[in-house]
């Protein structure tokens, strides 16, 4: 074992040259007086796990055949959501690789990987990262991580990784041991103690800001999704988040890069440029959108969906305005909710029906799909009211062709701390009125079994018998790209028809209207709403129709008759103007 002493460059940086050093060598710090070695906080590779040495890799070795690709924007884009280790029953980037192609069939344009840094167990969802430079061995080298990259361009597909910076995990996590200020308990976090970026922090701004350029740089990431920015404390200028924001932009060169931010409050500060007093990001989650449907779906208004009822207006509502909280009072939070969207286009906003975190909050706890919680028409209608929609949508990793796997909540972790996450598990369940009716805690799955990991494992032969869902979703995202006066939201104004129903319409080159009917049949012999009006003396036609039998429906009679309108109940029909 060589041993090679480390010179101060000052400021508390410490630098040598070990000129036996090879791709592959193994290596650790030891901190002055100690006997004591650690891993390198800033390592590209554990192959051992956060605990082990960590280990030189060259990461200009890989060769690239993306030179071509120019990045992406927020545009026009469908996400997808994706956990690398339960994606495939392999769990690893190159078995990922080989289901990519199906995707793009459908209309997905970007994955949005769930985080990577290096974390401790033998599975978890990644948001307990302690290693931000490393991507974690349990899924392949760092250069499967390229080759996946790389095979998504090569198929037109974005990639987007999620990262965060709000807090690190609690197990190896060994950045405290080298300096006391990369944390701070002026603020409170809800994860454990929060990262400091405002006192005394350049060199802790300096280590995140980098890692943000670093997935760009050397991984040919096409942007971030940045978990819980709320949790994300500085009282300094620029934001850190700013700083990131322009980290990511400088290290992607020519290729353009999109920045997605998660934010509770909803606060569109994020979107705004820094001129502005923002944090220049790109495009933030509507949790309103999700909720407000999740209602509709489900019926039920307990924990964080008290405040929404899934009614027409809400929906309208979205479709407008993007968030329903814009400055009202919240009463589950007893506070204000939410910042004014007016500026901002939809498409800086993402809706979604499912997410890691909604999946396995469902049915208290058990990892439900939306798909398994209502019924199938009402379903195919929401489906199409969302991908209909202004918006940028994203899917949860197997929800194109209703997975029948959960999606649950697990962390590899022993001991206290394993007892302790449980513990918090069943606590936080607890809020939802339905759990608490129940023994939570012995009916919830235990986190650190790995049973509750592999059951939450993809099953691609189902994308091939679960057709009519593939068809649902492949057949909307064709709709989208192509009626691109969806999507426009200067075109666009909603109407509530009943206490069930309403229609979205856009007007121009491309006149359509949607009808959204959630409850039943809706027989009316006048209808005084002038959006509902044709633009044409022969009346609409239908275009398309969720009750499509292709779909699973049971078909669609005329909506439009000389006796008034009929519109059937769960379904959801666009119309296009007939022919004079």
């Amino acid at each position: 074992m060589e041993e090679v002493p480390l010179a101060s460059e000052g400021d508390g940086y410490f630098a040598a040259l070990a000129p036996a050093a090879r791709v592959g060598t193994l290596y650790r710090y030891r901190l002055g007086a100690s006997t004591s070695c650690f891993p390198d906080p800033a390592s590209r590779a554990q192959p051992f796990g956060p605990h082990g040495p960590s280990q030189v890799v060259d990461p200009d070795a890989f060769v690239w055949t993306d030179q071509s690709w120019g990045g992406i924007s927020v545009e026009g884009q469908v996400l997808y959501e994706l956990h690398v280790g339960t994606f495939t029953p392999e769990g690893t980037w190159r078995a990922a690789m080989d289901h990519l192609q199906p995707l793009v069939d459908i209309g997905m344009t970007t994955i949005e990987m769930m985080p990577v840094a290096e974390f401790s167990g033998r599975f978890g969802w990644g948001y307990d990262g302690v290693d931000l430079f490393a991507p974690t061995h349990l899924y392949g080298t760092p250069d499967d991580l390229r080759r996946f990259v790389d095979r998504a361009h090569g198929l037109g597909l974005g990639v987007i990784l999620d990262v965060v910076y709000n807090h690190l995990g609690p197990d190896g996590n060994y950045l405290g041991q080298f300096s006391r200020s990369y944390f701070t308990t002026r603020y409170k976090n809800e994860w454990g103690d929060a990262i400091n970026f405002d006192d005394r922090a350049a060199a802790v701004r300096e280590f995140v800001s980098s890692n943000a350029g670093y997935w760009i740089d050397e991984f040919h990431f096409d942007g971030l999704r940045l978990d819980a920015t709320q949790q994300i404390f500085d009282e300094s200028q620029p934001h850190i988040l700013a700083d990131v924001a322009a980290r990511a932009r400088s290290a992607a060169g020519r290729r353009s890069v999109i920045i997605v931010a998660e934010n509770e409050p909803q606060d569109v500060r994020v979107l705004r440029p820094p001129k502005e007093s923002g944090f220049g990001l790109d495009a933030m989650w509507n949790d309103d959108f999700h909720h407000a449907t999740k209602v509709a779906l489900t019926g039920r208004r307990e924990a964080y969906y008290t405040d929404y009822f899934g009614t027409p207006q809400e929906f309208v509502s979205c479709a407008k305005h993007g968030f329903l909280y814009q400055g009202q009072m919240y009463s589950w939070q007893r506070h204000r909710r939410g910042t004014l969207t007016t500026g901002f286009s939809p498409d800086r906003f993402v809706i979604f029906l499912d997410n890691h975190d909604q999946v396995a909050n469902a049915a208290s706890g058990l990892g439900a799909r939306v798909h398994q919680q209502t019924g199938p028409g009402l379903y195919r209608t929401v489906t199409a009211m969302w991908l209909l929609s202004p918006g940028t949508p994203m899917f949860f990793q197997g929800q194109e062709f209703a997975a029948s796997s959960p999606f649950m909540y697990f962390a590899d972790h022993d001991g206290e701390l394993g007892a302790a996450v449980q513990a918090g598990r069943a606590i936080f369940m607890s809020q939802f009125r339905s759990a608490a009716t129940r023994p939570l805690v012995e009916e919830l799955p235990d986190p650190r079994d790995w049973s509750t990991f592999t059951r939450c494992k993809l099953d691609h032969a189902e994308r091939a018998q679960r057709v009519q869902a593939v068809a649902l979703h492949r057949d909307l995202l064709r709709l989208r790209r192509e009626l691109t006066s969806v999507t426009q939201p200067r075109s666009l104004d909603g109407a509530v028809i009943s206490d069930r129903a309403f229609a979205l319409r856009w007007f121009g080159t491309s006149d359509r209207l949607l009808v959204v009917n959630l409850g039943a049949e809706l027989i009316l012999s006048s209808v005084p709403q002038p959006l509902l009006a044709p633009p044409t003396p022969a009346g609409w036609m239908i275009l398309w129709s969720s009750e499509d039998a292709v779909y699973g429906g049971a078909g669609t009679a005329p909506i439009e008759t000389d006796e008034g309108w009929r519109i059937p109940g769960q379904a959801a029909v666009l119309l296009a103007p007939r022919d004079v």
